[in-house]
């Protein structure tokens, strides 16, 4: 189930880059990576990978590797222990869209998201934030339980 790479508009969004795809299977499967980091490559009209994080690297890595200005997708991988001291892992897809960035960025970034995310399944939950606060590891925590 693959859109045409490349093509897009501002009804439809952008295209998805194959790699993205491929990227977010390896976090998924294969737990190759603790984060990912999006961003819509204008010239190619599509979603590209601008970012990994390692399984080693932390909330902390992967918050600090969001643009403070500027619009990104991202997917974080979860990990944690339930009350029954299980553990578990959970994905979030996170619409980074800071108040201080330009509005046409925010216009393609909504318009891109509902085609980019049906891309990836097997997403838990998904996060709209506008700042940090809204997407700390309280909230992770708290959505994920």
């Amino acid at each position: 189930m693959a859109f045409r790479v490349g093509g897009g508009n501002a009804s439809s969004g952008m295209g998805v880059a194959e790699q993205s795809v491929s990227t977010y299977l390896e976090l998924q499967r294969k737990k190759v990576h603790r984060y990912i980091i999006f961003k819509i490559d204008e010239k190619k009209k599509e979603v590209v990978v601008e970012k990994t994080g390692g399984p080693a690297e932390s909330y902390d890595d992967f918050a600090a590797s969001l643009p403070e200005n500027d619009c990104r997708f991202a997917i974080y991988d979860f990990d944690f222990v339930t009350a029954e001291n299980c553990q578990k892992s959970k994905i979030f897809f996170i619409a980074w869209s800071p108040s201080v960035s330009r509005i046409r960025a925010k216009m393609l970034y909504a318009t891109s998201k509902d085609r980019f995310r049906r891309e990836l399944e097997g997403i838990h939950y998904e996060i709209q934030a506008t700042d940090p606060t809204e997407m700390d590891l309280e909230v992770l925590r708290d959505r994920a339980n």
